[in-house]
């Protein structure tokens, strides 16, 4: 065989075997890289996807993680549902609301395990029990939902929503308070708007919904698109993500150097404490999936009318199975 003979049939051989090898390796890219929608700016509700980060647990599964933070607090799921991102955070009420109106997307995962949601008041102010909030102006940043929460809250203490006036404070709840603008805020997050309250000097007094009424729900969950649960990256960013929490909850002081290390902006008085409160809150088990509390709290929504039917629970949630 001669020389150009031969140098004809390695370039064949080239010409057929790189584009495949180049495949591969787009391949492996794809596999390692996660999207993941943030509900807000980052705080400290996001504490186990920061530190997985930051202290290799994703890396260690094979993944890179990229976390961005929405435009609109309202996109989240819709990108995801959209198959812009390939995770977004949202709150389990919002879940099952986009979910009835048609968004297809499922719960995989919960960062954050209790509800954080709280009706806030000052403690020197004029409302020291809940029937005080009779004639009192109640502030609101979300339609819907905290509606509903405020009315089961309401009828346990004999009122109705005609004995109180809402006002949409946007998302300053702390401020509208502070300024007696209104008299209690529904909406609040226990963990944020009461030590805020307490850095002004103005402390506040929290009505907790799951005390006056309301089932307990998750706070914080990931969220798919349905036709996508079976990509094995899911499952290896949930053994990711209960690795990182358990780091968090054995050393809760390093951990936070490793937060803030990423996010100085956060190095605060006010993050550090919104730390200290979030921490018990988070989800120990974050794939975990409690079917009968999903189901009791769809049932909720759909009795306030938040929902105009309770779905199978499968329809809101999986358990995916984790790596071996």
């Amino acid at each position: 065989m001669s020389n150009l003979l031969r140098a004809a049939l390695l370039l064949l051989t080239l010409a057929v075997l790189a584009p495949g090898a180049w495949a591969d390796e787009k391949t492996d890219d794809a596999k390692k890289k996660l999207t993941v929608m943030l509900d807000w700016f980052v705080n400290p509700d996001h504490a186990a996807l920061v530190v997985a980060q930051e202290k290799g647990y994703f890396a260690a599964q094979n993944l890179e993680v990229e976390l961005q933070t929405p435009t609109d607090p309202n996109d989240p799921p819709k990108l995801a549902a959209a198959g812009k991102v390939d995770l977004a955070i949202t709150y389990q009420p919002q879940l099952m609301i986009h979910l009835s109106a048609g968004l297809p997307i499922k719960r995989i995962g919960t960062l954050v395990a209790t509800p954080l949601n709280s009706l806030v008041v000052l403690k020197d102010g004029p409302v020291k029990t809940l029937a005080d909030l009779k004639g009192h102006k109640i502030g609101y940043s979300v339609g819907g939902f905290e509606e509903a929460l405020l009315k089961t809250v309401l009828a346990k203490a004999g009122l109705k929503m005609e004995d109180v006036t809402l006002v949409n404070v946007n998302f300053s709840l702390s401020p509208a308070l502070l300024s007696k603008q209104v008299d209690a805020v529904i909406g609040a997050f226990r963990n944020f708007e009461l030590n805020q309250l307490d850095l002004a000097k103005k402390p506040g007094r929290a009505f907790y919904p799951e005390e006056e009424g309301v089932p307990p729900y998750d706070e914080l969950v990931l969220v798919a698109n349905r036709d996508q649960l079976s990509d094995p990256r899911l499952g290896r960013f949930l053994a990711a993500l209960e690795q990182a929490t358990l780091y968090i909850l054995n050393h809760p002081d390093d951990a936070w150097k490793a937060f803030v290390a990423k996010h100085k902006d956060l190095d605060d008085e006010l993050n550090r404490r919104a730390w200290r409160d979030t921490l018990p809150r988070l989800a120990r088990r974050p794939a975990a999936l409690d079917e009968a509390r999903y189901k009791r709290f769809a049932q909720f929504l759909a009795k306030q009318g938040v929902i105009t039917v309770a779905l199978p629970v499968s329809n809101y949630a999986v358990q995916l199975p984790l790596p071996d």
